[in-house]
């Protein structure tokens, strides 16, 4: 199974690619569980349910994987929540960290902040687009993950990340 997680700041297109990729690629995608979370949480958000989030992504990815037809696409990741927690909180728990470390995706996208902003109850900080990207790259660099970046707008966006999908499987399978 290869796994792709699609990754980076807030409204960047990270579902709408997500679900183009899983159509053209013939497979299934991981929705991104904080979005229903959230909105039914019908209050303010807390570290305990950051840790809530989490344990139903990861949860969400064990249950689809066997529908995916060889390739699985996730529309967020652990980092994303690494990242949100140690914004919001201060620090991410670390059995997050941890879980974040054993991640197993073969490739992530990251998606640039060159879409407009979609103004949506959940986002929160439409100013510090530039610096979430930043916090992303360094992080997947440093955890020393394979990852592509994908910019444009619209149609464009998501011709880029099909076509660094259809690279990354063309090259995969030709190891």
């Amino acid at each position: 199974m290869i796994k792709i997680a699609i990754t980076g700041p807030e409204s960047t297109g990270k579902s709408t690619v997500a679900a183009y990729l899983a159509a053209q690629f013939g497979t299934v995608w991981v929705p991104e569980y904080a979005r229903s979370y959230i909105g039914n949480l019908g209050r303010e958000y807390t570290l305990q349910d950051i840790e809530a989030i989490a344990r139903g992504q990861l949860e969400l990815e064990r249950e689809l994987e066997p529908q995916a037809n060889k390739v699985l696409f996730s529309d967020t990741d652990l980092l994303v929540i690494k990242i949100w927690s140690e914004h919001a909180f201060g620090h991410c728990p670390a059995w997050i960290e941890h879980e974040l470390r054993q991640q197993d995706y073969n490739l992530c996208l990251l998606m640039g902040v060159d879409l407009p902003w979609e103004p949506d109850p959940q986002r929160e900080h439409p100013h510090l687009r530039q610096f979430f990207y930043d916090w992303y790259k360094q992080e997947l660099q440093t955890m020393k993950v394979p990852f592509v970046e994908v910019k444009g707008l619209q149609q464009e966006r998501l011709e880029q990340a099909r076509q660094h999908v259809s690279e990354f499987l063309q090259n995969y399978q030709a190891k």
